[in-house]
């Protein structure tokens, strides 16, 4: 319910400390020499009183393909690898029974190649021919790539009664990438954008919850002050050698600032045994100040050092501010566009037990996309009001025997004032580049999600999970124009069966997974590239001591070997007899990125 909660929300919840000492190691290898530890732990400071949690993982596996060619020859070549590293610290002090204190703080850092996709059609500029593996890629960039995350929290808890905590919530997080990204993945300067990414955060959250006979209510005050930054330059050479130019760099660099502030509360009572509703609300008001520089260059530039402080490239040349506001008259942007948006966004929702083994239930709530600006913008636009949707349940959970449970949802949500950029001008122009952000879509769908639980004996056990959804377009002013939902297959279907056998040695849990997904598309607003229906099986065995200080277990994913679309580019036209030709850059940029191969791994692990 409330600010970015289109989709839904999953909540993570951190478990406390049990103040015991506890460590565990774990070790992996598997396919393409795949090499992953982990260690975790608790060790108590002072006993009962203040604990100390650490965890520290390093994660490396080969690639699943590789550059074919570069243009730089002596960059590391594998494509689709891993190689990273996560740490995080942890201080709980509990001072008394009714008093609780958390700090904790954590860094990832991922310096995997930046990945390459497979070209789906052959260039028709140089010699880049559909690869024989989906995981190989050519390209005309350096493949290094970095992403940089680190953040602290806390949390500080009192009890003031049995029925009355107050809660202190905060973070801080901080995010840094650079990064090369190839669009046509060729070795040419076809459609190159090396770019980096700077990001910032702060969170404060003041909760009170009370907790009465027959009811609950939930309070609080929430903060978020935020700047995210970017910088990327479209190196678009070919196309500039066609203008007879040196090049040609669209360089693009700018801000967006966000403060958002919001009070919520969520009554949750029960009228008798049967019957209980929950009754939310939240209102958020948020301010978004931005800039965007916006302007081209008739060279093959790339990025470079101190962009956010100066805004001007290392030959002194400036790159025109677009979006922004004109403080003192001259003609001239100086300052950073700035505009407001506020919202009330209500849930309600009903139980009813009617039995000791069956319940109903239905909900209506109100979520939002906040306003934003245009990231790309090249001429001053206005911000974007917020998306809104509006969403319906109704089910049933319900345990009819003893080793059968069946739980269904139905659903609905209607999508208002969706935001897309879209492209004006001469589309039928491959170079079009004028590119605006406009509330320009609403949507509609419903659906059902259906859940099974068969315990056929005590040690086997089988899960049913299926849904369906209905997708209905009904306003379409996008350019392109919407045709469907990205990534969202109409059906998907998993099955799962789990069975433990009892040893002397241990016990052994094996596990099959059966995962299946209707064909869906890759973008919303074009079927030049769409995934194929497909199935996936998963497989493992899991083994743990009687003691339970050692487990071991083998895994098998994607055991046949299913080639699956997760992304892509399709800067490329189409005709009416179906052949391909240039689009943005002046080559068929037409290029897939893929889910997993088959891949299977062993891990080890010890707890003590």
């Amino acid at each position: 319910m409330g600010k970015n909660t289109i989709g839904g929300a999953v909540k993570y919840v951190t478990k406390e400390m049990t103040g015991d000492t506890q460590m565990n190691v774990e070790a992996t290898v598997g396919s393409y020499n795949q090499r992953d530890i982990k260690l975790t732990g608790q060790i108590p400071l002072i006993e009962d009183t203040v604990y100390l949690g650490v965890g520290y993982a390093n994660l490396n596996r080969d690639g699943f393909g590789e550059y074919l060619i570069s243009a730089l020859p002596d960059q590391d070549k594998e494509n689709y690898n891993k190689d990273l590293w996560a740490a995080r610290v942890t201080l709980e002090v509990h001072p008394s029974e009714d008093l609780f204190f958390r700090i904790g703080w954590d860094k990832t850092e991922d310096t995997s190649n930046a990945k390459g996709g497979y070209r789906l059609i052959p260039s028709i500029l140089t010699d880049a021919p559909v690869p024989d593996s989906k995981f190989d890629s050519y390209t005309s960039l350096p493949t290094w790539n970095k992403v940089e995350l680190e953040g602290y929290n806390w949390l500080a808890r009192y009890n003031v009664s049995d029925k009355l905590e107050l809660k202190y919530i905060g973070s801080h997080r901080e995010s840094y990438s650079p990064t090369n990204i190839d669009f046509d993945n060729t070795p040419l300067p076809i459609f190159d954008v090396p770019a980096e990414y700077d990001d910032s955060n702060d969170t404060h959250e003041l909760q009170a919850n009370y907790f009465g006979d027959n009811f609950s209510l939930v309070s609080g005050l929430y903060f978020y002050d935020g700047e995210s930054c970017g910088n990327f330059d479209a190196v678009l050479g070919i196309l500039g050698a066609t203008l007879g130019a040196p090049g040609l760099t669209r360089e693009v660099t700018g801000c967006n600032n966000s403060e958002s502030w919001a009070a919520y509360t969520q009554l949750n009572y029960d009228v008798n045994d049967k019957l209980s509703f929950s009754l939310g609300a939240r209102f958020t008001d948020e301010e978004k100040s931005a800039f965007v520089n916006n302007g081209l260059i008739f060279e093959n530039t790339y990025p470079y050092t101190g962009w956010i402080d100066g805004y001007v490239r290392p030959d002194g040349q400036l790159v025109p501010q677009v979006l922004g506001s004109d403080s003192d008259g001259d003609g001239v942007l100086d300052a950073p566009a700035v505009e407001s948006w506020s919202r009330f966004t209500p849930r309600l929702g009903v139980e009813y037990q009617m039995t000791r083994d069956t319940m109903f239930f239905a909900s209506y709530s109100q979520g939002f996309k906040s306003g934003t600006f245009n990231p790309r913008a090249q001429t001053p636009e206005p911000g974007v009001k917020p998306e809104v949707v509006d969403s319906y349940e109704i089910g049933v959970k319900s345990d009819v025997t003893d080793t059968l449970r069946i739980n269904t949802t139905l659903f609905s949500y209607d999508h208002k004032d969706r935001q897309y950029i879209g492209v004006e001008g001469d589309l039928s122009d491959p170079t079009a580049l004028d590119q605006r952000l406009r509330n320009a879509a609403a949507t509609a769908a419903k659906g059902v999600e259906l859940e099974v639980t068969w315990v056929a004996t005590d040690n086997l056990q089988f899960d049913v999970a299926y849904g369906y959804i209905d997708f209905e377009i009904k306003k379409n002013n996008a350019i392109p124009p919407l045709i469907g939902l990205a990534s969202t297959p109409e059906n998907t279907l998993n099955v799962n069966a789990n069975y433990l056998l009892e040893t002397s040695f241990g016990d052994i849990s094996f596990n099959a997974n059966y995962y299946y997904r209707d064909d869906y598309l890759l973008f919303e607003t074009s079927d030049l590239i769409q995934q194929d229906a497909y199935g996936m099986v998963n497989l493992s065995a899991r083994w743990e001591s009687l003691e339970g200080d050692w487990y071991a277990g083998i895994h098998v994913k994607n055991l046949t070997d299913e080639e699956y679309l997760v992304g892509g580019y399709d800067f490329v036209t189409k005709d009416n007899d179906g052949n391909y030709g240039a689009g943005l850059g002046g080559d068929t940029t037409l290029i897939g990125y893929y889910g997993d191969p088959r891949t299977v791994h062993v891990t080890v692990g010890y707890r003590f």
